[in-house]
């Protein structure tokens, strides 16, 4: 089985260097692009796995990139930039990016970002083929034909507003949503606001995350959103 095959679009050369090397000591198939241009010409013609993508590269933003490759592309988009600041990572990951590391990084985390990315990638793709009614993550169970949720096999009985967002998490596992996807997917163009989104998600956590139990479902990305983890696949 080939490994996966990773598109590093990065125009400084020490950190393009880094990333290769990275990804060529853990057997991962690579290909590297300096520019958005070439990136999209590579995206489309060498179908890669995963794009690992910076946005400030010399003909055009990276913002503008995720936003060309999500009209006719789902591939998982992890952003390394250098730029830190709460609405650059909200703009990237509402354009469509799945992820978002700031320089400077470390390998360890850029390869466990990987590795996340991958296990989305495939369940996506194992739910597209079994057209699962069902999703299982732990012991965290979602019939959706039923509107059912369990936990350690009991019911959970769930508002409407949580089992929506549990679902739209569920149905992103892996992926980072922000504040106002997530208000705008549960809600519309109801008047919530990011206060009460934080009271709606305390309330559903009190309900699946048991303190008797290790399991931590939902990760809290301080000022951009949630995210739903794999805790049945670690590492």
């Amino acid at each position: 089985m080939n490994s996966p095959f990773i598109l590093v679009v990065e125009d400084d050369k020490p950190i393009r260097k880094l990333i290769t090397t990275t990804l060529e000591t853990q057997g991962y198939r690579y290909h590297a692009a300096e520019t958005g241009e070439a990136a999209i010409l590579e995206a489309v013609s060498r179908q890669p796995d995963i794009m690992i993508l910076d946005l400030g590269l010399p003909d055009m933003d990276g913002v503008d990139i995720i936003k060309k490759v999500r009209e006719w592309s789902n591939l998982p988009i992890i952003v390394v930039s250098a730029r830190s600041e709460d609405r650059d990572k909200i703009e990237a990951l509402d354009a469509g990016a799945d992820d978002y590391l700031t320089k400077p990084f470390s390998v360890e985390e850029l390869l466990a970002r990987l590795r996340v990315s991958l296990r989305r990638a495939r369940y996506d793709s194992d739910k597209l083929l079994k057209e699962a009614s069902q999703f299982i993550n732990g012991n965290l169970k979602i019939d959706y034909a039923a509107g059912c949720v369990w936990l350690d096999e009991e019911e959970v009985h769930l508002t409407p507003s949580e089992y929506k967002l549990l679902c739209l998490l569920a149905k992103n596992v892996g992926k980072v949503l922000t504040h106002n996807h997530i208000l705008h997917e549960i809600w519309g163009n109801h008047p919530y606001d990011v206060s009460a989104l934080r009271v709606f998600m305390a309330t559903l956590r009190k309900k699946i995350e048991k303190p008797s139990s290790q399991a931590k479902y939902i990760q809290t990305h301080i000022g951009i959103g949630y995210r739903m983890l794999q805790v049945n696949d670690e590492g």
